[in-house]
């Protein structure tokens, strides 16, 4: 349950998770370019797509994140593509909630972000074979990360969720393997055939 619903969160857990939202955005956008726009929306509708294909696992349900690979081939901006998946995906279909939005947009982009700031030097410098094992690893640790900022915000906002956060980081584990199978494949095929995908245009 990466998309936390309204009328769970604390007020101090939404504001903040706004505020790093906001600002994660706004760095996003101040050094957006025009060249980075067209990969922005091709991932963030992958995002937003595969948040619609979910698979029961027990008490709860996951689906493929995609923001290893955006940490990777995005940076800053995949905050701003997040944002806007999750806008849709809450007004379409009601998953999420409007007064969580910029909790969930940090739950599932900053783990990405890091990950792909960290990992992406050494991913665009590797032979495609290496790239796709980096790749891996930053896959399956950003949805680790998700995982525990959103056990962290429900922890944060009443310990009555220690228990449900538990589980859930369970249900990660799955998630984060098929996690680091896509991304791999993913990289090291646009390391192969296309490896001007993965430079950053804006960092």
């Amino acid at each position: 349950m990466a998309h936390i619903p309204d009328g769970i969160l604390s007020a101090p857990v939404l504001i903040g998770g706004a505020v790093i939202a906001a600002g994660g955005v706004a760095m996003a956008l101040r050094r957006l370019e025009d060249r980075m726009v067209p990969r922005a929306a091709i991932l963030s509708a992958a995002f937003f797509a595969g948040s619609l294909i979910a698979v029961p696992v027990g008490p709860s349900s996951v689906h493929l994140l995609f923001t290893g690979l955006m940490g990777v081939m995005l940076g800053l901006m995949a905050f701003p593509a997040v944002l806007v998946a999750l806008l849709l995906q809450t007004v379409l279909f009601g998953f999420g909630g409007l007064t969580t939005l910029g909790v969930n947009t940090v739950n599932i982009a900053l783990p990405g972000v890091l990950l792909g700031l960290a990992l992406g030097p050494a991913i665009r410098a590797a032979s495609p074979g290496r790239a796709a094992m980096l790749a891996a690893v930053c896959g399956a640790l950003s949805v680790a990360g998700t995982g525990a900022l959103v056990a962290l915000s429900l922890w944060l906002s009443s310990p009555v969720f220690v228990p449900v956060a538990k589980i859930m980081l369970i249900t990660y584990l799955p998630l984060a393997l098929g996690e680091a199978a896509v991304t791999a494949a993913a990289v090291g095929f646009l390391s192969r055939v296309q490896p001007a995908a993965l430079r950053l245009v804006a960092t």
